[in-house]
């Protein structure tokens, strides 16, 4: 994860933003009033519902009885953030819809997560997805994986929440501090008190708002410039339609590869171990129900993504026709289309209010994610088990207090955050760089059964010091030079003229004409790929040592803590390849499948007890001794 002094243009002054604090009416600020309040009274609802009777069970997992449908939603809005809002048109209306194909990576990394991690983690019946690698390795692996989750999520929330707040002074003259600290307390506040139903129903209603402003963008804006048809003429004619970009190279910023497949680990970070996810899919009422909430989350990312780009190619077309303003010439990136907003909508009283509302409604819904999730892995991986004896009421007050502290760290680093770069790739950039590693650590435990705990700690330390290598590399060498931020594969598109003049520096390098040699050549690797990197460097670095060190030998194994790929990948075999493998071999295998999936085993197989005290973990901790014993491996042979 990384923190750089910001190259870009520094926010306008008070004093110059007149000509759009006069588009800002008192209509607006009613609007944008509303969502707070109707955001922080869903809160307060789920809060004093059942004051004094509140278990832990219900404030961090929502007693287990949430349905699919608001799962979803919460799902799509806990990323779905004020950053990708900010960002995405930015990236469109700039590089062209090359950035569109990220929407490839969505069904494997959606799809894998329904059929790989949700299994296991729910049957495993956790809280906090840290307690998988208590189960799998040691406490000291679990310790590790909190700590790097706690780190990766303190800094991505400051992202989130100074976002919004940047964009609200941009447009309004609002006192920048004064809306961080708005927000802050707000979700603060609903938050802390009201848990995880709280936060999963306040993200239903701010995902409505979200898509909401969304469209009244699109809708107008296109209305105004002659309708979508003219749009794509517009945007075709400039060489903004990118085509499908086939190049192989990692170290080019976007091409399908790194968008496609590169965008994929980045997905599984998010959706497949990151705990805010993880969390929601343990609060379904059901295994069925927490998978088919990630089946829906698919096709609902795949219109933000195209909204989003809808808005950047709007956008262009609309600066083609009202050219920008000296003001807007000196504005970063992240501010072009708040600007843009603000120049579409005036005179149309309550829209610019409803957009900027959609901001707040995509930092809320993130912000009171990672508060959630944070109090959660405190107090089920670094308090409870040192602490085992806590009675609910002082458990439950406890995990309320954590939130409030991390909503007060949240506000330190937000300042922290107004001197990083463009907010988007800031934003992607700290999943790769710290989720990747993450990812591969969860990956480590799942897929290779002779991974040991001395693998999984030195493999993850060498994915971190892989990730802050080469991200803080890149940084120097990129503020060093003072390459510009447009990438060799962008479209080439000629931007309006009062445009052609503003530059920015990004966070992540890009690769140039003149191609960096060694080191330089490393440092420019596609920030897509950070997450591939280094899940693949804890993966190998992990394999290395863990069989250096004897691999699982005199270790006990839990085969609920292992998927099964060997299996699975048999059967997709012709039965006459099944029949001439090795029959020790896989009836081994299969016996981890009996393990595992036990429903899922027939034809002759023996199928697993559904009994709870052979398949459940206790709820108390995820200590070995309360397993049974036909549950556990002896791995001698590895």
């Amino acid at each position: 994860m990384s923190v750089a002094v910001s190259t870009s243009t520094p926010l306008p002054p008070a004093s110059d933003t007149n000509m759009v604090t006069s588009t800002f009416s008192l209509v607006d600020y009613v609007v944008f009033v509303l969502l707070l309040v109707l955001s922080l009274a869903i809160g307060l609802y789920h809060a004093y519902r059942g004051w004094g009777r509140h278990t832990i069970g219900q404030l961090l997992l929502a007693d287990r009885k949430m349905g699919c449908f608001p799962v979803a939603l919460s799902l799509l809005a806990t990323f779905q953030s004020a950053v990708a809002i900010l960002g995405v048109p930015s990236e469109i209306y700039r590089f062209g819809t090359q950035y569109w194909f990220l929407g490839c990576s969505y069904f494997l990394g959606l799809l894998i997560p329904a059929h790989v991690f949700i299994p296991i983690f729910y049957r495993l019946h956790l809280t906090s997805a840290y307690e998988y690698l208590e189960l799998r390795f040691n406490k000291a692996v679990r310790v590790c994986g909190t700590v790097t989750f706690i780190f990766q999520m303190v800094i991505y929330m400051g992202v989130v929440l100074y976002a919004p707040s940047l964009a609200l002074n941009a447009v309004t003259g609002f006192d920048l501090w004064l809306s961080v600290l708005t927000l802050g307390i707000v979700c603060t506040v609903y938050t802390a008190l009201g848990g995880l139903k709280a936060v999963i129903w306040t993200d239903v209603f701010q995902t409505l708002v979200m898509f909401l402003g969304q469209l009244v963008v699109i809708i107008v804006g296109s209305a105004k410039v002659g309708g979508l048809g003219h749009v794509w003429d517009v945007a075709s004619q400039h060489g903004l339609i990118s085509g499908i970009e086939l190049d192989p190279d990692p170290f080019v910023r976007h091409t399908f590869w790194t968008l496609a497949f590169g965008g994929v680990f980045m997905m599984l970070s998010l959706y497949g171990v990151n705990q805010a996810q993880v969390q929601r899919y343990l609060s379904s009422r059901t295994e069925k129900a927490a998978v088919l909430s990630c089946y829906a989350v698919f096709p609902c990312q795949q219109v933000v993504l195209c909204m989003g780009c809808l808005i950047g190619l709007v956008m262009f077309a609309y600066y083609q026709e009202y050219p920008m303003s000296t003001q807007q010439t000196q504005a970063t990136p992240d501010q072009f289309v708040l600007y843009f907003v603000m120049d579409l909508l005036r005179g149309l009283p309550g829209l610019p209010g409803l957009f900027v509302a959609c901001l707040f409604s995509g930092s809320l819904s993130t912000i009171s994610s990672a508060f959630n999730s944070l109090a959660t892995v405190t107090m089920e991986d670094l308090i409870r088990p040192w602490f085992p004896h806590f009675s609910e009421v002082r458990a439950t007050m406890l995990s309320r207090i954590i939130a409030f502290g991390y909503g007060l760290l949240c506000l330190g680093m937000a300042y922290i955050s107004s001197q990083m770069g463009p907010v988007l790739q800031a934003a992607i950039s700290i999943f790769g760089m710290v989720g990747g590693p993450l990812l591969g650590l969860f990956c480590l435990g799942m897929f290779f059964p002779c991974a040991n705990p001395p693998g999984a700690i030195v493999g993850l330390l060498a994915g971190l010091i892989m990730a802050f290598w080469i991200g803080i590399g890149s940084i120097v060498t990129s503020t060093g030079s003072g390459r510009a931020s447009t990438p060799s594969n962008g479209s080439s598109f000629s931007l309006p003229s009062n445009l052609t003049a503003v530059t920015m520096a990004t966070l992540m390098p890009s690769t140039t004409i003149s191609k960096p040699t060694g080191l330089q050549r490393l440092y420019s690797l596609s920030y897509l790929w950070y997450s591939a990197h280094n899940s693949t460097t804890v993966i190998v670095v992990g394999l290395a040592v863990s069989l250096l060190s004897g691999g699982m030998r005199g270790r006990t194994l839990n085969p609920r803590t292992i998927y099964p790929v060997l299996p699975k990948l048999v059967a997709l075999l012709p039965m006459s390849c099944q029949k001439r493998l090795h029959c020790k071999t896989l009836s081994q295998d299969l016996s981890v499948e009996t393990a595992v999936f036990p429903e899922k085993v027939s034809n002759g197989m023996l199928r697993g007890s559904r009994d709870k005290e052979a398949m459940d973990v206790p709820e108390e901790g995820p200590a070995h001794q309360g397993i049974s014993p036909t549950l556990i491996l002896q791995e001698t042979s590895l």
